[in-house]
């Protein structure tokens, strides 16, 4: 482990626990296909603004097979407001004609199948198996997991692998997701890029506040 303190991991999962106790994904779904592309588009965007894209896209394709009919042009303009969408429609076509041919459309249940697919990394399977289906394949790793996991001594690193790697090693396999949804929304409302809000956070006492200037 490449931790830079000894911060009491009880403690701070009992905090975690206490302030967001119901954290899960901002993003909407229905079913681990709509997770899986919302994930998918989520990259390089908000959540908000996700959801706003997905509201009708889920309306109009209901399965992977619809997904890996539609021509490129189509998808692109669906999914225009999130940004890099010729990339995003591109991953996603390619994805779903793999899971419409190969696995009847479902979304397997496999970390190593999931990563195998068109424009799925680690972060996405852990995202959908975890979120969708409870099963805890790692820790997902986003811009603020990265940064809070830092400035609570929990790893050195700066390779979001490397840096699932350690929390791996230190949070227990039971609440890896929901760890990892906790730290997603104390990034967002307290432990900010700029400016952390470190006198009203619920880990104050606990924090080394890693690299936090004053």
């Amino acid at each position: 482990m490449t931790a830079t303190s000894q911060i009491p991991i009880k403690d701070l999962l009992k905090r975690l626990d206490k302030c967001y106790p119901n954290a899960t994904t901002a993003l909407r779904y229905s079913n681990p296909l709509e997770l899986l592309i919302a994930t998918i588009l989520s990259a390089q965007c908000t959540d908000e603004r996700v959801n706003k894209v997905t509201e009708s896209l889920f309306k109009k394709y209901r399965c992977a097979a619809d997904y890996a009919r539609v021509s490129q042009e189509e998808l692109e303009q669906d999914i225009k407001s999130t940004g890099f969408f010729r990339n995003k429609a591109k991953m996603i076509r390619e994805c779903c004609q793999i899971l419409a041919e190969k696995y009847g459309g479902e979304v397997p249940r496999d970390i190593d199948v999931l990563t195998q697919l068109p424009g799925i990394g680690r972060k996405t399977a852990n995202v959908v198996l975890g979120t969708a289906y409870g099963i805890p394949t790692g820790v997902v790793v986003d811009t603020h997991v990265q940064r809070v996991s830092r400035r609570l001594g929990l790893t050195k690193e700066k390779n979001r692998d490397k840096i699932e790697q350690d929390l791996m090693r230190v949070i227990p396999k039971n609440k890896w997701i929901v760890f990892s949804h906790q730290l997603i929304h104390h990034g967002r409302q307290v432990c900010t890029a700029r400016k952390p809000k470190c006198s009203s956070c619920c880990l104050e006492d606990l924090c080394p506040k890693v690299g936090v200037t004053k």
